[in-house]
């Protein structure tokens, strides 16, 4: 940062939305008047070429209409405005427009010739309105910039290759004409030299800009702008000095030389900032109000030095360096004599009134209003028209319903971007949004629709509204708001089904609720009299049954797969807990006395994993076969290089089968992701179950359950590099040795720091299990490492407990291999309710 800033001495805006770059810009006497006056030539992308003669104005007035000499819309997009002496038979100077396909020369006379490098890499020169010849550069990809030495009569460019070529004029006159491309290495002696380079340098980077200046107090050199450093050169390639720039440049422009042997450069960067260099030294720096992508130096209305920047949306500047004087004069201030001891009674009064807050513990914080708030509101309607698109579920019309979000700011804010983020495989029809200033006490409202795009359920229906922006101090902050989409967005009407593979129990304090009641919009008016069994349909095809007790409090889930349990289960409490707090009811609890469905969740974590080894496997081949078919393309290049080729010995078969195999393995492995992408959601649904159940199970408070929240699902998205097995093994090992460990010496063992990819799943499951069992026995969790232990409880379903003195001298390894042989033992042997005890539905 500087305290300077560039003065505006002129400026204006060009157009709307126009775009520029580097050779839009030119400064010289185009209309030929003789009084020194340089003019301002600009061109856009979108055609127009604009003159200016600026005048100075006032603060805070604008570019005055006498000040634009011309505009006029070219049609064609302008590459490049010069002024030279492009047209024999007058020495007045004209105006030369390059366009994407042509040449315009307009009222322009003189001696100089136009060089003009196209995308391939030709030089393409014209003698006045004639065109000489052109030149391919050797092994040219994409052009670089481009310019002319006079003193050595040579082209300079940066070549694909990263480094400054030199060739001379005289060696592209005479070289082989490119009527059509040939390679260098193909030029023959008999149509012509062999286009050769002068000299070479490498500098390492792509460059951005080249010029060549030769002042009276300095010698001919060669400046390089590069995307890290600033070159200066010799006439022969060779290293004058250079210098490393601490941000990336945009442009510059070396201006004059003010001491012996030194040369002045202007150098733009992407901090709004512009440094003036002499040679290696940074003389000065100011701030511009945008990004300069070209800079010149001029001289206007006899104000020598004129800095003249434009921006890439067409903001155009005249600006001077140096500083205004300030006329303001500070008063006098008034002298009185100070009060010593009226000072020592309010100094004293202070420290007692501070001592008092500390004594207390607690310091006043001032009640501050938000700057910003957000509100979220879910449409309670579907849309009459589906905002789905591109959905992979069959048969089944796929709904969308709108949320609308609402932000309510009290002071001023720029920059303020929304991000709304959702469950996969729910989608939004646009998830980001941008409110380029927020006036204050401004009311902003945006609306989207989501919806469910492929044939699987979500993990979660709730949705998070996240608002980023900066105070006026600078300070980031950050407002989230969320917000609960409805079940029918997923979910349809369904017959339900008397058997099941999976199914749960849930306890209550409570007489059952008719489930009608519940869920109004699912209820089946054909069967009025089935008020206690309730079927439902996942789009895409899967199906829940829910039944409900009538001489008991309970209510039973089943489903043919135990991730669709979770939705209907967590639904199903959350309603009927907002049913009863209508009701008046203050102390409504639901509880689960089955056991843990361990096995279940177990199979899922394996399938999950399974995938994981097997996207490693094809990645691993396919960078086997990619390795393999890239050998293939150097012999097969080498050969048809070569001038006496040798036979392909059948080369050409074995690179059509490798690219089959990698194009093979490719779809492979899209097709392993989108399957792993899938099994992590349905884990990270069986997941949340278990948290439900566990929590049910043994009463957990609303702590506990967020540190198994955090435990159990700490990833958003499941990577190869780090997946869920290998982190979620790494949060529960922390809690057996800290908060669930039994002695002092499992705490003192130390965790590997190394999250690995483990050899497979064993090691994740015993721990698990052993956490069901220390929370079994009265675990609390807490992250404080010494929290002691309640006594020792009773499982549920007539399971004894491990002593504790038999398990206190092993390790957590040894320990969670027989509790795990016993939890199994608890699940085979724990009884499970009777379906015809719910009456919910007919033997």
């Amino acid at each position: 940062m500087s305290l300077f800033k560039a003065r505006d001495w002129w400026s204006t805006v060009l157009g709307e939305k126009e775009e520029f770059d580097q050779g839009c810009l030119c400064l010289a006497d185009v209309d030929n008047s003789g009084s020194g006056q340089d003019k301002i030539i600009v061109g856009s992308f979108m055609g127009y070429l604009r003159i200016f003669n600026p005048h100075p104005v006032k603060t805070g007035d604008g570019a005055l209409a006498e000040d634009l000499l011309l505009e006029v819309h070219l049609r064609d997009p302008i590459l490049q405005v010069e002024v030279g002496k492009f047209v024999s038979g007058t020495e007045m100077l004209h105006l030369a427009v390059l366009h994407s396909r042509k040449l315009c020369v307009y009222s322009v006379s003189g001696r100089d010739l136009i060089c003009i490098q196209s995308m391939d890499g030709m030089l393409m020169v014209f003698e006045q309105e004639s065109y000489a010849f052109g030149r391919f550069l050797p092994g040219s990809l994409l052009p670089g910039p481009l310019a002319y030495s006079s003193r050595t009569d040579s082209f300079i460019t940066v070549s694909s290759c990263r480094q400054v070529e030199s060739y001379k004029y005289q060696v592209l006159a005479f070289a082989t004409d490119a009527d059509k491309r040939q390679e260098t290495e193909q030029q023959k002696l008999g149509s012509g030299k062999r286009l050769v380079v002068d000299w070479a340098l490498n500098i390492g980077e792509q460059a951005l800009d080249i010029c060549i200046v030769s002042f009276n107090q300095s010698a001919s050199s060669v400046f390089v702008l590069g995307e890290r450093n600033f070159f200066c050169l010799k006439d022969n390639g060779q290293i004058r000095f250079m210098k490393k720039l601490d941000c990336s440049p945009s442009c510059f422009l070396p201006y004059c030389s003010v001491s012996e042997g030194t040369i002045n450069t202007l150098i733009g960067n992407h901090k709004n900032m512009l440094h003036v260099y002499q040679d290696v030294t940074l003389k000065w720096a100011t701030q511009l109000p945008h990004i300069p992508v070209a800079v010149r130096v001029g001289c206007f209305q006899d104000l020598k030095g004129v800095i003249v920047t434009l921006s890439d949306d067409g903001r155009l500047q005249c600006s001077y360096l140096g500083t205004d004087p300030s006329l303001f004069q500070a008063p006098k201030v008034e002298s009185r004599e100070l009060n010593y001891d009226e000072l020592d009674v309010e100094l004293k009064e202070l420290q007692r009134i501070i001592k008092v807050v500390k004594s207390q513990g607690i310091w006043p914080m001032p009640e501050k209003e938000d700057d910003l708030k957000v509100y979220a509101m879910v449409s309670s309607n579907f849309d009459p028209v589906s905002q789905a698109t591109d959905v992979e579920i069959g048969t089944d019309v796929v709904p969308s319903i709108t949320v609308q979000v609402t932000l309510q700011n009290r002071i001023v804010l720029p920059k303020v971007k929304l991000s709304i983020y959702v469950q996969p495989p729910l989608v939004l029809t646009c998830d980001q949004f941008t409110f380029e200033f927020l006036a204050p006490e401004m009311i902003s409202t945006v609306s989207f629709s989501v919806y469910l795009k492929r044939s699987y359920t979500p993990s979660d229906l709730e949705g998070n509204a996240v608002v980023s922006y900066s105070k006026p101090t600078g300070t980031p902050r950050v407002v989230q708001c969320k917000f609960r989409l409805p079940l029918k967005l997923i979910c349809l009407p369904g017959q339900p089904s008397k058997t099941a593979n999976h199914k749960l129990t849930i306890d209550t304090n409570q007489s059952p609720v008719s489930l009608p009641s519940l869920f109004p919009g699912f209820a089946n008016q054909s069967d009025d009299d089935q008020i206690n069994v309730m079927g439902f349909r996942f789009l895409g095809g899967s199906r829940v049954t829910l039944l409900a007790s009538k001489t008991s409090q309970r209510y039973r889930i089943q489903s043919e797969q135990f991730e669709d349990l979770w939705l209907i289960t967590n639904e199903l409490i959350l309603r009927l807990q907002k049913y009863f707090e209508k009701q008046g009811i203050k102390d409504f609890a639901s509880s689960f006395s089955g056991s843990i469905p361990l096995q279940e969740y177990f199979e899922l974590i394996d399938h999950h994993f399974e995938l994981r080894i097997n996207g490693e496997k094809l990645e691993e081949l396919l960078s086997e076969r990619a390795v393999q078919f890239r050998a293939i393309q150097r012999r097969l290049l080498t050969r048809f290089k070569d001038k006496t080729p040798a036979p392909l010995q059948h080369l050409d078969v074995l690179l059509d089968g490798t690219y089959k195999q990698v194009i093979a393995l490719a779809d492979a492995v899209e097709e392993n992701q989108g399957n792993l992408f899938q099994a992590f959601t349905k884990l990270k649904s069986a997941t949340h179950l278990m948290i439900l159940l566990i929590g049910l199970w043994q009463k957990l408070s609303a702590d506990q359950i967020a540190i198994l929240e955090a435990a159990f699902l700490p990833l958003q998205e499941d990577m190869q590099e780090l997946g869920w097995e290998e982190t979620v093994d790494a949060a529960i090992s922390h809690l057996l040795k800290t908060c669930l460990s039994k002695s002092s010496k499992e705490q003192a063992l130390n965790l590997n720091s190394q999250l690995n990819i483990p050899k497979d799943t064993s090691r994740l499951k015993k721990h698990i299990t052993l956490l069901c069992d220390r929370l079994a026995k009265g675990g609390r969790l807490c992250l404080s490492n010494d929290a002691a232990a309640p006594q020792t409880m009773v499982m549920p379903g007539g399971c004894t407990p491990i002593p504790e003195s038999d398990l206190e001298e092993r390790s957590v390894e040894q320990d969670s291999t027989e509790l795990f042989t016993n939890h199994r033992h608890l699940i085979a042997e724990t009884p499970v309710p009777e379906v015809s005890a719910l009456q919910g539905v007919s033997e």
